[in-house]
């Protein structure tokens, strides 16, 4: 009798490496061009499957009080019961749902994302990973960059101001742009 072995996937774990990592947003300000903004609080781990990356699984943490638009009067504001109430919802999260290929090296990432409470599934394209490197320190290293768009009233945050010339103060669809650095575990 013989025993024929299922190949197992090589799997690994990957931190976030906050310093080298930003999570950036832009909204229409005005109906006229965009405000960008980021946080600064970024944490994460990704279990890559290194022959697979569709059955890998990333999930990541966001200190919504890390926020800043380079203003501080509206970065308050953000962080008020208006927009992100970051006292009642101190965490943005993010988990990953599902993983498929797009073609020439870019992936979809499905994922439960949650801001200001509430959680809708949105889909990031992904460039990367990388192939991974080492920095001077003797670290493994990937990176990757993810954007989406989202409806922030589809997340509670309903906040607007109509302009006298019409129209509004802050547009509802947001971009959202991730480039994040991984170090191996």
């Amino acid at each position: 009798m013989s025993a024929t072995a299922t190949p197992q996937s090589a799997t690994s774990t990957w931190n976030i490496d906050p310093v080298h990592s930003v999570a950036e947003f832009k909204v229409k300000h005005m109906m006229i061009s965009h405000v960008k903004g980021q946080f600064t609080g970024v944490k994460g781990v990704l279990t890559h499957n290194e022959s697979d990356p569709t059955k890998s699984h990333v999930e990541a943490t966001i200190d919504a009080a890390s926020i800043t638009t380079r203003d501080p009067q509206r970065d308050e504001h953000l962080k008020s019961a208006d927009f992100l109430d970051v006292a009642k919802f101190p965490v943005l999260t993010f988990k990953s749902t599902g993983i498929t290929r797009k073609g020439d090296g870019e992936l979809a990432v499905a994922a439960d994302l949650t801001i200001h409470g509430i959680t809708r599934n949105v889909v990031f394209n992904v460039e990367g990973p990388t192939a991974p490197g080492k920095d001077p320190w003797g670290n493994t290293r990937i990176g990757l960059s993810a954007t989406t768009k989202i409806n922030r009233k589809d997340f509670g945050l309903h906040w607007n101001a109509p302009l006298e010339t019409g129209g509004i103060l802050v547009g509802e669809e947001v971009t959202i742009t991730l480039d994040v650095q991984f170090v191996k575990a």
